[in-house]
């Protein structure tokens, strides 16, 4: 399978909800997610079930957090998990379009609570970075929970039927009692009971960007003591910190 060829994205709109001052970001994130599973059978991997849901749901998040932020930002999120012990990895782009992530189940460190740290990067400035204490392992908990600590302004997430997600964003002067009373069986028909205006269509995709040219420079520490790399082995695999795709390298190589 030519796993290029079989990318498909994911159409992600922007509504603003006229009266109500809230912004309404939405997606089916079936296409991702599909990408997603094709990357882990490429690379020959699988993530226990519990641990794959809770990527896939901080996936569909960043990328609606994303479009209601700035087009020129990148942003990472990791999640340090004290029960199961994970880091939570998921990062993504505005200019490109494009979201990527792993888990990380070994060498983790032990915390007596779950961190989520956030950053922010834009072309040409310091990185921004934030930290929160999460209660729970839900990512859409950890967005609302980010929205009121860290973007001034409240925020709610909604998990649908057939893979997809709605991000509720609230604006100046927004509708205190109606955003708060919003359920999620509400939420299908916003666009029917409220006047609203489509503000911008995304096309977002599962991309990482890693390639073996891009990961061998982090080797280069190595050159000088090859057999403490390889322990008298004749190749390694070393994997992508951002999305664990698996590499082979060879002594030459480094």
């Amino acid at each position: 399978m030519d796993y290029e060829t079989t990318q498909e994205s994911t159409t992600v709109e922007s509504f603003f909800v006229r009266h109500r001052n809230v912004l309404m970001i939405r997606g089916s994130f079936a296409p991702i997610y599909t990408d997603y599973y094709l990357h882990l059978m490429q690379h020959g991997l699988r993530n226990p079930e519990l641990l794959d849901t809770t990527l896939k749901d901080a996936l569909a998040m960043l990328t609606l957090h994303l479009v209601a932020r700035p087009w020129n930002e990148t942003i990472a999120w990791t999640v340090n998990i004290r029960a199961p012990r994970i880091n939570l990895f998921t990062t993504g782009s505005s200019l490109h379009e494009q979201i990527t992530g792993r888990v990380f189940t070994e060498n983790v460190r032990e915390t007596d609570r779950n961190l989520f740290y956030s950053q922010t990067t834009v072309p040409d400035r310091d990185s921004r970075r934030s930290s929160l204490e999460v209660d729970s392992t839900d990512p859409l908990e950890w967005v609302e929970k980010l929205y009121e600590r860290s973007e001034q302004r409240p925020g709610r997430a909604f998990r649908l039927p057939d893979e997809n997600f709605v991000l509720l964003a609230a604006q100046p002067d927004y509708d205190e009692e109606w955003f708060a009373a919003i359920t999620t069986e509400d939420v299908p028909c916003i666009e029917q009971r409220e006047e609203t205006k489509l503000l911008e269509t995304r096309q977002f995709r599962w991309n990482c960007g890693c390639t073996l040219e891009r990961i061998l420079p982090a080797l280069g520490a190595w050159r000088d003591q090859p057999e403490e790399l390889f322990k008298g082995e004749r190749e390694i695999t070393i994997q992508c910190p951002r999305c664990a795709a698996k590499f082979s390298v060879t002594r030459d190589m480094i």
